[in-house]
């Protein structure tokens, strides 16, 4: 059985701030924004490149904002990647480099945490 993972429902608290961050800031696209009915709204958000979305809104999950302890995303470049994010105002942490990848890390405004890597070269 082939399974391919092609959403991911993220936690926040402000739905608006949310969808301003990952689009304005980190440089998603956005795919949907729907309001559904006065308790049910739908985002759904995608990185550049990306199989894989993650999703957001009112009335559609149940987790805690910011318990998303991480999400992983590779590129090509890790120092560019985290270029780009300071350059848009995200707090990025310092590159870090290990056998296994050159490594940057943020988080949203809920806190929920992101890790951007660079994979070695093999």
């Amino acid at each position: 059985m082939d399974c391919k993972i092609e959403l991911i429902f993220v936690p926040v608290s402000d739905t608006d701030r949310a969808r301003d961050f990952y689009v304005d800031q980190v440089g998603f696209t956005l795919d949907h924004d729907v309001r559904v009915d006065d308790n049910t709204r739908f985002v759904q958000i995608t990185p550049p490149g990306s199989a894989c979305s993650i999703a957001f809104g009112e009335g559609i999950h149940d987790g805690v904002p910011g318990s998303l302890d991480n999400i992983q995303v590779v590129v090509d470049s890790a120092a560019t990647a985290r270029d780009e994010l300071i350059a848009a105002g995200v707090d990025a942490s310092p590159l870090d480099e290990q056998p296994w990848g050159v490594f940057t890390t943020f988080t949203d405004p809920d806190g929920n945490r992101w890790t951007v890597q660079e994979l070695p070269a093999r």
